[in-house]
């Protein structure tokens, strides 16, 4: 079956070009360019769309972080930048954000989307203190509360206060990624009621663990669970395994090792743990979704291994999420400081001018700064209906209407779907921030690579979370997978005409149809396809464009994967391994697509006499048209814009770089990062004031 595209632009490529060349000459211009002196009220309005329903504890934090107090530690000795820590952690506490972290039943707020949205913007000062504070209490913690039980409650508080620091033991030297394969044994031994921790290979070494080289004395450890007179394991199952003494020493059988320096993240006391047949209690094994009695007799609610598995890591994709929000925002902060510094810089004069330019005023600066802040913006959009759907899922917990173990097919729908944008958030956002932090550092020129000004130290702390709570690679292809399973799942449920029919819908129709676009986006398409004109700069023209893309995508996708139901496990495993660049396309541009659509209802919820309203109109169009540029040869490729259209979005972005240029700092402004972070030395050596607004 041929791929449906957007045919309305479909004329072969030089007639659509002499067709183009006259009316698109009027198009490649902006339709309008945005005053050159930018009303400060605009940064308000702003601030208030991209907070959405978060600004008021986001708000708490940021006051609380306006303090030099939270900045990194840019000189020290390794044991003096982890202890530095331990007072951030602390006046972190204090202020209640930890409880935020833990579910009603066991003390805490059941807040998890205040916990995630508290991490992010801790992020915005020291990303070594966020990812300390959420492996103990997102991971450490959050293994405790998501998957204990009753007997587990009594390491909730201590966790709570920092008087217990945990470890989260999950990756293994030799299998990070690949989490079911893992090598630590737990046996059970029914004579004395002790699971038998143990670490069979050198390969079994648990490491790149957070709180293990010195602070944690106790660990959740994922291990293979063996019970007596069962050959085979029951999967991986997590456990609670203490793992210093009271003289904070090394209990017995378990050796502690410490990774030293590491390309970022000095405060981060990371470590090593190898076990050698460690005996624990049985009530030590977390028992929410499966338990171990006294005999030693296996018992779950979930019958399917790999659906007990897959349940209990869905429990603690909340970290996933928070890696995701605080890669962005220390790309926030480092675009705030880039741009400041760009409005103050001087370098070249123009003509016979005595003063040179500021370098935000030369267009190829602009470019390189504006372009990746208008995607900053998108990926905070799309953050906040992640948490959101975080908080809803949380919340239908806490009332007992989900039962993880039992759920509804359409909760398990949901819940798959939160998994996968999840995944993607944080994907994008990772390699956004991998990306843009190094441009932020080199459009600073030398003084961006003096520590003090912090850019090389959000570079370095960022650099591994696009390998940490999950390797980007591996996780967009989740994306694909669950774009997949809904694919085969709508396609079984169409009648013979409706599979004939589904052959000519429009690309996208189907998957549309089962997670649904916002109402605001599709009223923005439906006045697109009404207008017909499609122009480059409409909102739902831009939503179609992306989403063809995705869905195109996904059609030649899923024709190629048809076939792996026909073969043998080994050639089906073939067939998928050697379709997984396919699988990184499809999740990339559905990523992109979800992003955009966020910018435009975000749009629509700005009042029309806004000074805002303009702005983000343009935001959206040049993240809009930037990714459209970006992924060029595809669209000519299949036919849906030819190279002139190309040509004038090219010139668009262009021109919208220069119109919102005198908006550069209006624009950092309404990410709302505390002066305390932003005012770095080399701002106050530029030379030249700029008004920040308030």
């Amino acid at each position: 079956m041929a791929i449906p595209t957007i045919h309305r632009n479909s004329k072969p490529d030089d007639e659509s070009a002499k067709a183009e060349s006259k009316g698109n000459n009027r198009e490649a211009r902006i339709p309008h360019t945005l005053p050159t002196t930018p009303d400060p009220a605009a940064a308000k309005d702003l601030r208030m769309i991209l907070d959405g329903q978060f600004g008021q504890i986001r708000e708490e934090i940021r006051r609380m972080l306006d303090d030099e107090f939270f900045l990194p530690q840019v000189e020290g000795t390794l044991d003096e930048n982890r202890d530095a820590l331990i007072p951030l952690l602390e006046r972190f506490r204090d202020g209640g954000y930890s409880w935020d972290s833990f579910s009603q039943a066991n003390g805490g707020t059941g807040k998890a989307d205040r916990s995630v949205i508290g991490l992010e913007t801790l992020a915005h000062a020291n990303l070594s203190a966020m990812v300390k504070g959420g492996v103990q209490w997102g991971l450490w913690g959050g293994a405790i509360d998501n998957l204990g039980t009753e007997r587990h409650r009594r390491y909730i508080k201590p966790t709570m206060d920092l008087d217990l620091l945990g470890v989260y033991a999950m990756t293994e030297l030799g299998h990070g990624s690949n989490v079911q394969a893992l090598e630590t044994t737990a046996t059970y031994d029914p004579e004395t009621q002790e699971f038998i921790i143990n670490s069979p290979s050198p390969s079994a070494k648990k490491v790149y663990l957070g709180n293990a080289a010195k602070h944690g004395t106790i660990a959740a450890v994922f291990a293979q669970l063996y019970t007596p007179g069962v050959e085979e394991s029951h999967g991986v199952h997590c456990l609670v395994v203490p793992i210093r003494d009271e003289n904070h020493e090394p209990l017995p059988g378990v050796t502690i090792g410490d990774h030293g320096h590491k390309g970022g993240l000095l405060g981060v006391d990371n470590g090593t743990l190898m076990f050698d047949n460690v005996r624990i209690p049985r009530e030590n094994l977390l028992n929410r979704f499966a338990d171990v009695d006294e005999e030693g007799n296996y018992h779950s609610p979930i019958e399917s291994q790999n659906r007990r598995f897959f349940t209990m890591l869905s429990t603690l994709i909340r970290g996933r999420i928070a890696v995701g929000g605080a890669a962005n925002a220390a790309t926030r902060t480092s675009l705030d400081i880039a741009v400041r510094y760009a409005t103050r810089r001087r370098q070249f004069n123009s003509g016979g001018d005595t003063q040179e330019k500021r370098i935000i005023d030369h267009r190829s600066h602009r470019l390189r700064l504006l372009i990746p802040l208008a995607k900053s913006y998108a990926l905070m959009l799309l953050h906040n209906e992640v948490t959101g759907r975080l908080y809803n899922q949380q919340r239908q917990i806490n009332e007992e209407v989900l039962d993880l173990a039992n759920p509804t097919e359409e909760q398990l729908i949901q819940s798959r779907e939160l998994e996968s944008w999840a995944a993607g958030l944080k994907v994008m956002a990772t390699q956004h921030a991998t990306k843009t932090i190094q441009e932020c550092r080199e459009a600073c020129g030398g003084a961006g690579y003096m520590a003090e000004n912090l850019l090389t130290v959000f570079k370095a702390d960022s650099d591994v979370f696009t390998t940490f709570e999950g390797d980007n690679t591996v996780l967009i292809q989740m994306v694909a997978k669950e774009m997949l399973t809904a694919y085969g799942r709508d396609m079984a449920d169409l009648s013979p005409i409706d599979m004939v029919r589904y052959g000519i819908d429009e690309v996208g129709d189907l998957l549309r149809r089962r997670s649904g676009l916002s109402r605001t986006v599709q009223s923005a398409i439906d006045v697109a396809r009404k207008s017909n004109d499609n122009s480059i700069f409409d909102a739902g023209y831009q939503v179609e464009l992306l989403e063809d893309r995705a869905q195109s995508i996904l059609k030649s996708l899923a024709s190629r994967m048809r076939n792996a139901r026909k073969l043998e496990p080994t050639e089906a495993a073939k067939l998928v391994d050697e379709a997984q660049d396919h699988m990184i396309a499809a999740g990339w541009a559905r990523m992109d697509s979800l992003a955009l659509q966020h910018l435009v209802e975000a749009e629509a919820k700005l009042p029309a006499d806004s000074p805002a309203r303009p702005v983000l109109e343009q935001v959206r169009d040049l993240y809009a048209l930037s990714t459209i540029v970006e992924h060029a040869g595809w669209y000519q490729e299949h036919n849906v814009l030819p190279s002139s259209r190309i040509r004038v979005a090219r010139a668009a972005i262009r021109d919208l770089v220069d119109s919102l240029g005198p908006w550069a700092e209006v624009l950092v402004d309404a990410f709302d990062v505390p002066k305390a972070i932003t005012t770095v030395p080399m701002l106050q050596d530029a030379g030249v004031d700029s008004p920040r607004y308030a």
